[in-house]
């Protein structure tokens, strides 16, 4: 739940983005996933670690729990693109280590 939700956050600041500059369509879109505060409140105790897989931890008090993983990100992003003009697109996603997330590239077609 929480990477769909997610995915649907990284596509309409993409589409915000493609409509201030005027970008029809994407062949790739590069994506850095840090740390991730998936209620978006700004407390501690909610962020999250983003892995290749579906378990994270929460660095605060060391209790795992389902996180965010890139793979069903990915999964979220693909399938909200379909039907849209960016449902070629490719997204690629890095892992760091700074908090959040944010689009660093957007290569056009």
């Amino acid at each position: 739940m929480h990477d769909l939700l997610l995915a649907k956050e990284i596509m309409d600041a993409l589409k915000k983005i493609a409509l201030n500059k005027r970008i029809i369509e994407a062949k790739s879109v590069n994506i850095e996933i840090g740390h991730i505060s998936m209620s978006h409140d700004g407390h501690l105790e909610h962020l999250e670690e983003v892995h290749p897989h579906t378990k994270s931890s929460n660095k605060d008090t060391g209790d795992f729990g389902v996180g965010v993983s890139l793979e069903n990100l990915e999964f979220g992003l693909k399938n909200l693109a379909k039907g849209t003009s960016y449902e070629n697109t490719k997204f690629i996603l890095n892992r760091i280590e700074e908090d959040n997330w944010k689009i660093t590239n957007i290569e056009v077609k």
